[in-house]
């Protein structure tokens, strides 16, 4: 790389010059008094926190499923695949039907 190109680069930040960069910045780099003062979010906001934890993820269901390793016929997968997406919960409903569940 030349010098001219070097000069350039060092004066760019993501693809921005340098001083709008710094001008723009509301987030600067943080100090050791910073990291000596940081606190845990769940410290610092313990509402908050725990109102992310509840709503994250899949509800949790009063009769979890339980993953099993199942082998069928290959004709057998095709035409439940072959119905679209759903397939594996269709499979459960024609057993559950099957055994009079």
């Amino acid at each position: 790389m030349s010098d001219g190109k070097k000069a350039l680069a060092d004066d760019m930040i993501n693809g921005f010059p340098r001083e709008i960069w710094e001008e723009v910045s509301d987030n600067p780099e943080w100090t050791e008094e910073d990291f000596k003062l940081a606190r845990p979010f769940r410290e610092v906001f313990p509402e908050l926190a725990a109102e992310i934890e509840r709503s994250r993820g899949r509800p949790v269901s009063d009769s979890p499923k339980k993953q099993v390793t199942l082998r069928l016929d290959a004709d057998v997968v095709a035409r439940y695949k072959a119905g679209g997406r759903g397939w594996q919960s269709r499979v459960n409903a024609d057993l559950r039907k099957a055994l009079g569940l």
